[in-house]
């Protein structure tokens, strides 16, 4: 047997709900009319966010973040706070809707991870926190392994698998050819006897290739 418990509905409600059924016509009654009622509305608040208030659904959807509407965010650079505000679906800063990434790179005029630099304070917070650990405890919350944070001093660590990898799908190295022989300068390769002029002394004995050297011709 189904049980049943009793709650306080206002009185116009419940009389244009009677209404209601009058004009439609058929065999529900106004139990089951209620019935109806809530399972579309648990129907409804089961696909908004987590974090998401059922009396203000409108926010900015950051991957798996929700921000709700009044939701501040933070930016730290060159010695000052810059700030952003959700407003119904966006983020605005300085009159204009930007994602969390433009606002990050516009605060720091250089190459920033939103995650790791912005904080976020929505309506129910006290303080800001990084929007990289609220990420962290959401996939917490839902058993998921939460998103590894890429630091520099990690990065040697993870290359060595990828690059042992990366050598055994190369081919094998051809091997190693033979040295050339060494090359004769030209100037020293043998070749036709140079024909000389007889002079003076021809007919003692030659102690060099060439006859005449330029100390030779200076000291005669």
């Amino acid at each position: 047997m189904k049980s049943t418990v009793s709650v306080q509905v206002d009185a116009d409600a419940m009389l244009r709900l009677i209404s209601h059924l009058k004009v439609r016509g058929g065999a529900q009654d106004v139990t089951a009319a209620i019935d109806s009622a809530i399972a579309l509305w648990l129907r409804e608040q089961s696909q908004l966010p987590f974090d998401c208030d059922p009396a203000n659904p409108r926010g900015y959807q950051w991957k798996t973040l929700f921000l709700p509407d009044g939701t501040e965010i933070r930016s730290w650079s060159y010695g000052e706070h810059n700030y952003a505000r959700v407003v119904g679906d966006d983020i605005i800063h300085k009159g204009k809707p930007v994602t969390p990434n433009e606002f990050a790179q516009s605060c720091a005029r250089s190459m920033r991870n939103a995650w790791l630099d912005l904080s976020v304070r929505r309506p129910q917070d006290q303080q800001f926190q990084l929007a990289h650990r609220l990420r962290q405890e959401l996939a917490q919350q839902a058993g998921q392994a939460p998103p590894a944070r890429r630091d520099s001093a990690a990065a040697p660590a993870d290359l060595g698998p990828l690059l042992a990898a990366l050598q055994a799908q190369l081919p094998p190295a051809p091997p190693a050819a033979s040295a050339p022989a060494a090359t004769i300068p030209r100037g020293a390769q043998p070749g036709p006897p140079r024909p000389l002029p007889r002079g003076p002394g021809w007919d003692l004995p030659e102690r060099r290739q060439y006859r005449f050297r330029l100390e030779d011709v200076a000291f005669d």
